[in-house]
C-alpha cells in the first residue's frame, strides 16, 4: 500500500470513540502454549500486528509455570512458530523463516545456538520431537513422484520460471480454501536432530495431514518411538467425502496401515503416555461435516474401540492425555461457553473441571499432572494463559494486554433467550455501547454468524470484533438460531435443507425482542454476516424490511452457481440434499438471488477474490442485482484475500467502509434514503421442508 494512503487510514477516525479497530491491531495474539518437560516453564507464541509494514510477525515466549515476568526469546524473521520442547527440555525446536523460506530450527532453552536443521526447496512446517529426542517429524509439500530432494528443487524452479501459467485438471477439488490445487503434496518426514537426509513417511498421491482450518495436530509418535499415526483420505473423490481415517507406519519408514474404518471423519490421533492406547475425535455420519465429535479410544493390543462421550449431546473440539494415561481432558461447546470436562479413558462418566462465562482451550498438564495450563478469553478479554491446580484458583501466566485494555473500559457481553415461532428457545449474546446511558436510544447491529453450523460465544474475535461495533455507538446482538453449536445436535441439524426457514424466523424473533427494549430505536437496526451470514444478510434484502442497513461480506447468493463454483461439496450435497440438478426447486427456494425483485434495503458487500469456499463471482452476482434494482449499494473487492480479511492494512479498510456505510444508512440517512417501515415483510417465499 502507498505510504500517503497508509498514513490516510491510520488518521481517519472510526465511528464512536474508544476501542477501534487501531486498537484491535495492538492486541498480541497469544497461542500455542507448550510445556518443558521440568514442568516449570511454558513456551507459548506471540502474534502481533505491524501495520506499516503490513505484516504479522509471530515470536516465541517463555514464562515460569510458578509466575513471573514472560521472556520473547526469537528475535530474528517474521514467522518463528510451533515451539516444541525436546524430552530432556534442554532444547526447542521450532518453525522460522529467518533463513529465508519456512524451515525447521533449534534452539537451546533460553533462546540461544539458533541453528537450521532443514533446508527443503518446498519448506518444512509442524514439527515433533521424537521420544528418544534423535530426530524431528514435521511436514513439507513435495512432488508426490519425486525420489529426492534435487528432484523437488529442480520442479519447483521449473515451475516458477515456467511462461506458461495454464493449469490442466482431470478430477475434483482442484482448488481448495485460496489456493489452486497443484502438483504438490503434503507428505510426512523424519530426519536426524543433527542433520541428514529426511525420510518420506507418507509417499503417495495423498495428503498427510489433510486441509484443516484449526484443531489439533492430525498426526502424533507413539511413546516407544517406533510408529507414527497420522490422518489420510483415501476416498477417490476427495471433495465429495469427509472420510478421513486413521493410519499408522514405522518410524523407520515402511508400509502404511489403516486402523479406523468408520464412514464419517476420524481425526487429531493421540496416545496415551504409557503407549496402550489411542485417543481421537470422531463423526459417525458420512458426508456430513458438521456431526457431533466424539472422544473415541482405541486399545492397540486388542483393537477394542470405546466412544467416551456418546451420552454427551455436544462436540469434542480438543483433547489431552493426563500423564497417568487414566483420564482424558476435552473442550466442549455449551451454550456460548467452551468448557474442560474429564472422562476415564475405560469408560464412565464425565465431569466439568473448569466452566464459567469464557471459552477454554489448548489444556496441556504437567508430567506430574498437578498443574494445568491453559488458554482463555471472553468477549470483553482477549487470550491469556492461565494455570490451576486440582480445586485451586486460575493464576494468570501472561498479562501482555494488560496495559492496552486499561485504557480502555471494555462492556462484558450480556446475554438473553427468546421464543421463536415454533416455541424453541433461541440463545443471543448482547453488547452494550461503551459508555452506555440507560435514559438513551441506540442503534442496533445484528451479526450473524456463519458456518452455518457455528456459534457466537464467550470468546475473543479478531476478525468480527463485537467491541469494536459497540465502540462506534451500536447495540451489538448476535444470535445463535437453529444450525449453531454447543445447544445439542438436534438444534444444530435443524438448519439442514432448511436454510432460510428456521433460522430466519429465529433471527426475525431476535430482532422482534430487541426492537423493544428501551434503549434500542426500532427504526435504527442494522444486519451484517459473513459466509452463511452473508447468506442470510441476501436472504433478509428478500424477506424483510425491518433493516436499515446490511452488510454482506463473502455471502451466498445463488445456490446453483455457487454449487458448481465451491470446492467442498460435501457440505452442500448433505445441507441441500444433491446437487442442484437433482433437486431444482429446493435449490430456487433457497436462493436469494430467486428474490431479487424485492431488494430495497441498502446494501454493503464484501468479498476476497482469493475465496474458494464462496467464491467472488457470488458477491459480483449480488451487487449486480442491487444495482439493476437501483437499491442503494457499495462493492468493496479485495484482490490478495480469501475467505477472511486477513492482512493487517486490508483489515482497517474492511472496518472503516463497514462503519462508514452504518453511520450513512443508519445513524444519519441521507434525504435519499429508502423509506423502511420497521417490521415490513416484503415477501413469503415457500420454504421446503426439512
Amino acid at each position: 500500500m502507498l505510504p500517503w494512503l497508509l498514513l490516510a487510514l491510520a488518521a481517519l477516525p472510526l465511528c464512536g470513540q474508544g476501542f477501534d479497530v487501531h486498537a484491535l491491531l495492538k492486541i498480541a495474539r497469544i497461542g500455542d502454549p507448550q510445556i518443558s518437560p521440568d514442568g516449570r516453564q511454558v513456551a507459548f507464541t506471540v502474534q502481533t500486528i505491524d501495520l506499516e509494514n503490513n505484516r504479522r510477525p509471530r515470536h516465541i515466549y517463555l514464562v515460569p509455570t510458578a509466575g513471573g515476568a514472560p521472556r520473547r526469546i526469537t528475535d530474528a524473521g517474521n514467522l518463528n512458530d510451533r515451539p516444541r520442547w525436546s524430552p530432556d527440555g534442554k532444547r526447542i525446536a521450532f518453525i522460522s523463516d529467518r533463513g529465508g523460506s519456512s524451515q525447521v530450527w533449534l534452539m537451546n532453552a533460553d533462546g540461544t545456538g539458533a541453528r537450521q536443521v532443514t533446508s527443503l526447496a518446498t519448506e518444512a512446517g509442524g514439527v515433533l520431537y521424537s521420544p528418544d529426542g534423535k530426530q524431528l517429524l514435521f511436514t513439507s509439500e513435495v512432488y508426490p513422484d519425486c525420489p529426492d530432494e534435487a528432484c523437488n528443487q529442480q520442479r519447483l524452479e521449473a515451475e516458477k520460471n515456467s511462461k506458461v501459467q495454464a493449469r490442466t485438471y482431470t478430477q475434483l477439488l482442484y482448488r481448495h480454501w485460496n489456493h489452486w490445487r497443484g502438483q504438490r503434496r503434503s507428505h510426512l518426514f523424519v530426519a536426524p536432530v543433527e542433520g541428514g537426509v529426511p525420510k518420506d513417511l507418507t509417499p503417495g498421491d495423498r495428503d498427510v495431514p489433510p486441509f484443516s482450518l484449526g484443531g489439533g495436530d492430525d498426526y502424533a509418535i507413539s511413546p516407544d518411538g517406533q510408529e507414527v499415526c497420522f490422518v489420510m483420505n483415501q476416498d477417490p473423490v476427495l471433495a465429495t467425502s469427509t472420510n478421513s481415517d486413521l493410519f499408522v507406519a514405522p518410524m523407520a519408514g515402511g508400509e502404511m496401515r489403516r486402523i479406523t474404518i468408520n464412514l464419517g471423519a476420524d481425526n487429531s490421533p493421540a496416545y496415551s503416555p504409557d503407549g496402550k492406547f489411542l485417543a481421537f475425535r470422531t463423526q459417525l455420519r458420512s458426508g456430513y461435516e458438521s456431526d457431533r465429535w466424539r472422544l473415541a479410544v482405541l486399545e492397540r493390543s486388542t483393537g477394542r474401540l470405546q466412544h467416551l462421550t456418546e451420552t454427551l449431546d455436544r462436540w469434542v473440539n480438543s483433547f489431552t492425555w493426563a500423564p497417568d494415561s487414566t483420564r482424558l481432558f476435552f473442550t466442549v461447546e455449551d451454550r456460548g461457553r467452551q468448557m474442560v470436562q474429564m472422562v476415564p479413558a475405560t469408560g464412565g462418566g464425565a465431569r466439568t473441571i473448569i466452566s464459567g462465562s469464557s471459552s477454554v482451550d489448548e489444556v496441556r498438564l504437567t508430567p506430574d499432572g498437578k498443574l494445568m495450563v491453559y488458554v482463555e478469553s471472553s468477549g470483553s478479554a482477549p487470550a491469556e494463559i492461565y494455570q490451576t491446580t486440582s480445586g485451586g484458583t486460575p493464576v494468570p501466566l501472561t498479562r501482555l494486554n494488560e496495559k492496552l485494555l486499561a485504557q480502555y473500559r471494555l462492556p462484558a457481553l450480556e446475554e438473553l433467550w427468546v421464543e421463536s415461532s415454533d416455541k424453541a428457545q433461541i440463545h443471543s449474546f448482547l453488547l452494550k455501547p461503551h459508555g452506555f446511558q440507560a435514559d438513551r436510544k441506540y442503534p442496533a447491529l445484528f451479526l450473524i454468524h456463519g458456518g452455518p453450523q457455528g456459534a457466537f460465544g464467550e470468546e475473543w474475535s479478531y476478525r468480527w470484533n463485537a467491541q469494536v461495533f459497540a465502540a462506534a455507538g451500536y447495540v451489538v446482538v448476535m444470535p445463535n438460531f437453529r444450525g449453531s453449536t454447543g445447544y445439542g445436535q438436534k438444534f444444530t441439524d435443524d438448519i439442514n435443507s432448511d436454510w432460510g426457514g428456521k433460522p430466519f424466523e429465529d433471527i426475525m424473533a431476535v430482532a422482534d425482542h430487541v426492537a423493544k427494549l428501551p434503549y434500542v430505536e426500532a427504526e435504527k437496526m442494522a444486519a451484517a454476516g459473513g459466509s452463511y451470514g452473508g447468506y442470510m444478510v441476501n436472504w433478509l434484502l428478500g424477506r424483510t424490511g425491518r433493516f436499515r442497513a446490511l452488510v454482506s461480506h463473502a455471502g451466498v447468493f445463488d445456490l446453483r452457481s455457487m454449487f458448481g463454483e465451491t470446492e467442498e461439496l460435501w457440505f452442500p450435497l448433505w445441507d441441500l440434499r444433491g446437487p442442484p440438478w437433482d433437486n431444482p426447486d429446493l435449490y430456487a427456494r433457497l436462493s436469494p438471488s430467486f428474490y431479487a425483485k424485492e431488494f430495497r434495503t441498502p446494501t454493503l458487500v464484501i468479498h476476497g477474490e482469493l475465496d474458494y469456499r464462496v467464491p467472488y463471482g457470488q458477491g459480483l452476482h449480488l451487487f449486480t442485482a442491487l444495482q439493476l434494482h437501483k437499491v442503494p449499494s457499495k462493492l468493496l473487492l479485495f484482490p490478495d484475500e480469501g475467505h477472511w480479511i486477513l492482512k493487517p492494512q486490508n483489515s482497517v479498510l474492511w472496518y472503516k467502509t463497514f462503519l462508514e456505510w452504518l453511520d450513512e444508512w443508519v445513524i444519519k440517512p441521507p434525504p435519499t434514503a429508502v423509506t423502511i417501515t420497521p417490521g415490513e415483510a416484503l415477501v413469503q417465499p415457500p420454504v421446503p421442508k426439512p
